[in-house]
C-alpha cells in the first residue's frame, strides 16, 4: 500500500530538518558558541516581541528568553552584517544579548508567533472575552449540534481567522452543555467534537491541518503552555469572560502521530449551582443526606469513576451547609469551582503542598467543614479520619465500584479497622445516566412479563421507599427533535445508593472487613442500590433502561 502523500512529505520535512539541526549544531561549535534547537527549547512571546518581525526576517533572528534586558536570541548566522548590525542595536537599548545558533527553518518556524504579538501593550494570555451580545447571536444560530456543525464545516478556512474559529468552537460548546471540547489531529485533516452528556459527537471533520496548527497555537498561548514545543505533554488553563460570570477552560495538550491533540474541560459554574433535590435523590435519600450534614462531625464519603458527578454532588452539600455561621475550607486537585463563602486551596506537590499535608494544615485552621477533594494514600484517609473524630465533618471522595466497597479500600491504604467505624458517617456511590428528552420522548407498551418483573420488583423494596410515584409505571423510549440535536435525551441525572455508618457497622468492621459482610449489613440497613434506583426513575419516565444499563450492567429481574 502506498503512502500518503502528506505523510511522505512530512517524513521528508523531518529528515532534512534533522539534517539542518545538525548542520546548526556544527556551526555553533565551529563559532563557540551554544546551539538552540528551537524545536524543543520554549520560546517566549515577550521574547519574541523584543525584535521586530521586519528586522527579524532581515537579520534571520528570533528572541527565545527574555528576563528584565538579558535577552537569549537565536541566530542563524551571527556573523553576517544584518545580525552584527541588530546585536549592536539591542545593546543600544540596554539590552544584554546571549547569541546561540539555531537552523534557518527552526527559526523561520518560530517567526510565526508574531501572530500573536499584540499591535498594544496588553495581557496576551489568560483570557477571552465574548460580549453578551455576540454571544447571544451565537448561541442563537449554534444551539443544536446540527448546527454547530453546519457552520463549522461551512467556514472558509482560507479566509476565516484563527478567532473565528475558536469563536466558533467555544459558543457553540457553551450553547449545547458541552463538558469537554476535544481537538483531534488526522493524517489529512482534523476534527473538533463535544462532549455533551457524557457521550462524543462530532462537529467537525475536515479543519484544514495549517488552520489547526494556528488554532492549537492560540490555545496554548491563551493556557500559558510553551507554544512551540510539540513533543511534550502540557496542562494549562484560560478563562471566558461572559456576561454575568467568567468560565474556566482547564486544557491539555499531548503530542500525537499527526500533531498534537487538545482537551479542554469546561467548568462552567452554573454546572455546580444544582440544589441537593436537583441532583436526582429520592425523598427517602434526601432526608438521610440531610441528617447526616445536619451533624457536627463524621465523614461523608462519595464514591465513584471519574466523571460521575462526584464533585458536583458534594458541591452541593457545601452550599447546602454554607452560612456565615460556618467556615468551611477545601484542598483540591485542581481547583475546578470557585465558590463564594468557602476558601478553596489547591494541592502544589512542588513545594510539597499534598492531600494528607494540605489536610493536616486546615484542621489547624478551625474549620467546621472539610471538603478532602480525594483520598488516594494512607496519610490522607488517616488524617482524614482523624479529623472527623475531632469535631469535623468532613467530605471526600474515594474511588470504589460501589458504597460497600469503601470500608474494603480503607483496609487495603492501611488504615486500622477500629479507626473507620467511628468515624465514617456515610457512603455514596453514584454514576451518571442521561434524561429522556421531555419534548420527543414517547411511551412504549409493556408486555406482561416485564410488568409482572415491576410489579415484583416494586414489592421488594424496602419499606422507606414510597411506591406512590410508581404505582402507575410508563415507559419510554428517545426519539430525536431539534431541542436534543435528535439524540433523544438532554441532560443527565444522577443515580445513587447509600451505605450508612453507626453501631452496627463499628461491630461488623472488628469482627470481618469484607465486601461481603458489608453486603449483608447493607441489606439489613434496607440499601436501594444504585441498579434500583435508576430502575424507579426509569418507572417515573426519567431515562431508560438502556441508559441504566449501560452504567449499572444488566438488569437481573428476580
Amino acid at each position: 500500500m502506498a503512502p500518503n502523500p502528506e505523510t511522505l512529505k512530512r517524513k521528508i520535512s523531518d529528515i532534512s530538518r534533522a539534517a539542518e539541526e545538525r548542520d546548526a549544531e556544527r556551526r555553533a561549535k565551529t563559532l563557540g558558541l551554544p546551539y538552540a534547537n528551537l524545536k524543543k527549547t520554549p520560546v517566549s512571546i515577550e521574547a519574541v516581541r523584543v525584535v521586530s518581525e521586519e528586522d527579524a526576517r532581515k537579520a534571520e533572528v528570533v528572541g527565545v528568553q527574555v528576563a528584565n534586558h538579558d535577552l537569549a536570541l537565536a541566530v542563524a548566522n551571527p556573523k553576517s552584517p544584518e545580525a552584527e548590525a541588530l546585536i549592536r542595536g539591542l545593546k543600544d537599548k540596554e539590552y544584554v544579548p546571549r547569541i546561540f545558533v539555531a537552523s534557518r527553518s527552526g527559526i523561520a518556524e518560530a517567526w510565526h508567533l508574531y501572530e500573536f504579538v499584540p499591535k498594544t501593550t496588553h495581557d496576551i494570555t489568560g483570557k477571552v472575552e465574548i460580549t453578551k451580545q455576540h454571544m447571544e447571536e451565537l448561541a442563537e444560530r449554534l444551539s443544536t449540534l446540527v448546527a454547530v456543525k453546519k457552520e463549522l464545516e461551512g467556514l472558509d478556512f482560507k479566509a476565516v481567522s484563527t478567532t473565528r474559529v475558536l469563536e466558533t468552537v467555544l459558543a457553540g460548546a457553551f450553547a449545547t452543555r458541552t463538558s469537554d471540547i476535544h481537538f483531534e489531529a488526522e493524517e489529512a485533516a482534523a476534527r473538533v467534537r463535544y462532549r455533551v452528556d457524557g457521550i462524543l459527537h462530532d462537529v467537525a471533520t475536515s479543519i484544514p491541518l495549517k488552520n489547526y496548527e494556528s488554532v492549537i497555537s492560540r490555545l496554548k498561548l491563551l493556557s500559558g503552555m510553551k507554544i512551540n514545543i510539540h513533543s511534550e505533554a502540557q496542562d494549562g488553563r484560560f478563562t471566558v469572560g461572559l456576561s454575568g460570570k467568567d468560565v474556566e477552560m482547564r486544557v491539555s495538550v499531548i503530542p500525537s502521530e499527526f500533531g498534537e491533540t487538545i482537551v479542554m474541560r469546561i467548568l462552567d459554574p452554573d454546572a455546580i449551582s444544582v440544589s441537593m433535590a436537583e441532583l436526582g435523590l429520592r425523598p427517602d435519600d434526601l432526608a438521610i443526606v440531610e441528617g447526616e450534614l445536619k451533624r457536627p462531625n463524621g465523614l461523608i464519603l462519595n464514591t465513584g469513576p471519574t466523571g460521575s458527578g462526584k464533585t458536583t454532588t458534594l458541591y452541593a452539600f457545601l452550599q447546602t451547609i454554607s452560612t456565615p455561621e460556618v467556615k468551611i475550607i477545601t484542598v483540591e486537585d485542581p481547583i475546578e469551582y470557585h465558590v463564594k463563602g468557602i476558601e478553596q486551596t489547591q494541592v502544589d506537590p512542588e513545594v510539597g503542598y499534598t492531600f494528607a499535608k494540605g489536610l493536616r494544615a486546615i484542621v489547624r485552621q478551625d474549620p467546621d467543614a472539610i471538603l478532602v477533594g480525594e483520598i488516594r494514600d494512607f496519610e490522607t484517609a488517616d488524617i482524614a479520619l482523624e479529623a472527623a473524630l475531632t469535631g469535623h465533618l468532613v467530605l471526600s471522595t474515594l474511588h470504589t465500584n460501589d458504597a460497600v466497597g469503601a470500608v474494603p479500600r480503607f483496609v487495603d491504604l492501611g488504615v486500622k479497622p477500629e479507626s473507620i467505624g467511628p468515624a465514617l458517617s456515610l457512603v455514596i456511590a453514584q454514576r451518571l445516566v442521561r434524561k429522556l428528552c421531555l419534548n420527543c420522548r414517547k411511551a412504549v407498551p409493556m408486555d406482561g412479563a416485564l410488568k409482572a418483573n415491576i410489579d415484583k420488583f416494586l414489592n421488594d423494596l424496602p419499606a422507606r421507599v414510597d411506591r406512590a410515584p410508581y404505582g402507575a409505571p410508563t415507559l419510554f423510549q428517545a426519539v430525536g427533535c431539534e431541542k436534543c440535536s435528535n439524540i433523544g435525551y438532554r441532560g443527565r441525572v444522577g443515580i445513587f445508593e447509600f451505605f450508612k455508618g453507626g453501631p452496627d457497622l463499628e461491630e461488623i468492621i472488628l469482627e470481618r472487613v469484607s465486601e461481603a459482610a458489608m453486603r449483608g449489613l447493607a441489606k439489613r440497613q434496607g440499601m436501594v442500590m444504585m441498579q434500583q434506583d435508576g430502575i424507579l426513575k426509569t418507572l417515573i419516565g426519567l431515562t431508560t433502561f438502556e441508559e441504566v444499563e449501560s452504567v449499572t450492567g444488566p438488569i437481573e429481574w428476580k
